[in-house]
């Protein structure tokens, strides 16, 4: 997106003469000159304080809030860039995939990370950064960018273990496929494409935005750092081959399993005509000879036993030529 228009700041952006925020869910930590503020799920209110204080344009305030945002960078140049990612999540409510949104405000002395859920991976470096003095003095003093790089370096990260438990899946589904459950594995199926649909259309439109961001986020970098934003890349490019791996691979299986159970009812129908064909003969015998005719040896017990062992030996011979066809 191209720079959007500067604007003039009301106050000072996160300086140490700046106050903290009164609101005890905002959390602040400052080090080496920079400020990193973390706020899930920011209500109106606490996404109007943060906007007076820093500066952010109206647009950046009214897409904070707005629950339905696409990957995006928008530069004020000068200023600071306001950053939309997405990232995968696990929503309990629904028991499925669900894309979180990660909004980022990046700017020369202060990154701001305002998720619209929590993310376990930004929460658990912003603890350890707020407990260990010594990690926040290495990642506070290389910049805000550099900063960035490690909170979405944990959040790439954390993407690999989801993408292992849908491997998993396919390969129990492959198991169970071959097991005889393969009535029972078409739910397991669906399941698994369900997951794959979604991170897909997670990823696919980040993709475009890191490669867009590695390029705007050199300035809040020093020199020697500049190629750490390519390993953001290269991560969601993998996140991205592994997904269309595995999804070749479901709709393989999805395939498969279709072929096991058509394989399956053939049989049925195969058993069940054999056993047609036999009794119709059979059937065609007894009516003749039980039709209320006289016949030669009728009333004799000669006469039956000679028509039981023409059934018997029909019966034998159709299932030995069943058995010559291969049919059984």
């Amino acid at each position: 997106m191209p720079g959007l228009p500067r604007l003039k700041r009301t106050q000072s952006r996160g300086s140490a003469a700046t106050p903290r925020l009164a609101d005890p869910r905002v959390a602040e930590l400052s080090a080496n000159g920079l400020t990193w503020i973390h706020l899930d799920s920011p209500t109106g209110t606490e996404a109007a304080e943060l906007a007076t204080r820093f500066g952010w344009h109206p647009l950046d305030l009214e897409d904070v809030l707005s629950k339905r945002q696409r990957p995006k960078i928008d530069d004020y140049p000068d200023e600071y860039l306001f950053i939309v990612l997405h990232f995968p999540f696990y929503d309990k409510a629904v028991q499925r995939l669900n894309a979180a949104e990660l909004d980022v405000f990046l700017g020369p002395d202060f990154l701001i990370t305002l998720p619209n859920v929590e993310l376990l991976p930004v929460t658990r470096l912003f603890a350890r950064c707020e407990e260990n003095d010594a990690l926040r003095d290495e990642l506070f003093a290389k910049g805000s960018g550099y900063l960035l790089y490690h909170v979405l370096d944990d959040l790439f990260d954390y993407c690999f273990p989801i993408l292992d438990k849908i491997g998993h899946k396919l390969d129990r589904i492959e198991d169970d496929m071959f097991e005889g459950r393969s009535e029972e594995v078409v739910r397991d199926i669906s399941n698994a494409k369900q997951e794959i649909i979604s991170y897909r259309k997670i990823i696919k439109p980040e993709r475009s935005t890191l490669r867009l961001l590695e390029r705007r986020v050199q300035k809040f970098l020093p020199q020697d750092l500049e190629l750490y934003f390519d390993d953001i890349v290269d991560a969601a490019e993998r996140i991205w081959d592994l997904l269309d791996n595995y999804k070749e691979v479901v709709e393989a299986l999805e395939a498969t399993n279709e072929s096991v159970i058509t394989h399956k009812q053939n049989d049925v129908l195969r058993l069940l005509t054999i056993i047609s064909v036999t009794l119709l003969p059979l059937t065609l015998i007894s009516g003749i000879f039980g039709m209320n005719v006289r016949f030669p040896g009728f009333d004799t017990a000669w006469a039956f036993w000679v028509v039981a062992g023409t059934l018997v030996s029909t019966l034998v011979g159709l299932i030995g030529f069943f058995r010559w066809k291969r049919w059984i």
